[in-house]
């Protein structure tokens, strides 16, 4: 088990889904990066060093030394990034917490799972072919579907969020870094039954 700062084991990673540079910032699609956000300001540490393909950091959740990352690969190519970091720190798949957008939940709702398909999300899809399996806990942020079905489901995903919206899916960040401390503190089912 490789060491994190203070000689302790990263025993956990938690995986920020989203799309690097200015032009994704407060989009749908990067809602993961929003979360590992409130994360970073909530426990005072930037996560903005380069490791693995992603803007990273160590902190410490619950007790537990965790690395946060931002793949900066686009999201389509997060699981290249995944791999690196889990064969570094030898973090089981189970250990891993992905949190990103859902284009299928209302906006502002949060779904937890300890494993499952992607269902849809090319970022999960990507993780799962390049890391092994599906067994890993997920939260999804609900982001809403688009208005009318001939809107191209791109263009709502990369749209800059902005009044009501922006405000619903910036406090579900705020609840999806709650909820991963609580994955990381007491399990998957007890995070599930509060927030899901």
């Amino acid at each position: 088990m490789l060491l994190g700062r203070k000689g302790a084991p990263v025993s956990w990673i938690a995986v920020f889904l989203g799309n690097p540079g200015a032009r994704y910032e407060k989009t749908r699609h990067n809602a993961g990066f929003m979360t590992a956000d409130v994360i970073g300001k909530s426990v005072g540490i930037k996560i903005n060093r380069l490791r693995f393909n992603s803007l990273s950091a160590i902190a410490v959740l619950c007790g537990q030394r965790v690395f946060l990352m931002k793949p900066q690969t686009y999201m389509n190519l997060s699981g290249s990034a995944v791999r690196q970091a889990i064969s570094f720190y030898k973090v089981p798949l189970n250990n891993v917490i992905t949190v990103s957008d859902d284009v299928s939940l209302p906006a502002g709702k949060l779904r937890i799972r300890r494993s499952g398909s992607a269902g849809g999300h090319n970022g999960l899809k990507d993780i799962i072919a390049k890391c092994g399996g599906e067994e890993f806990p997920r939260i999804k942020i609900g982001v809403g579907a688009p208005p009318h079905k001939d809107y191209d489901i791109m263009d709502w995903v990369l749209a800059k969020l902005a009044g009501e919206d922006e405000k619903i899916i910036t406090d579900a960040a705020a609840r999806a870094a709650a909820a991963l401390e609580m994955i990381i503190k007491k399990g998957v089912e007890a995070a599930m039954a509060e927030y899901n």
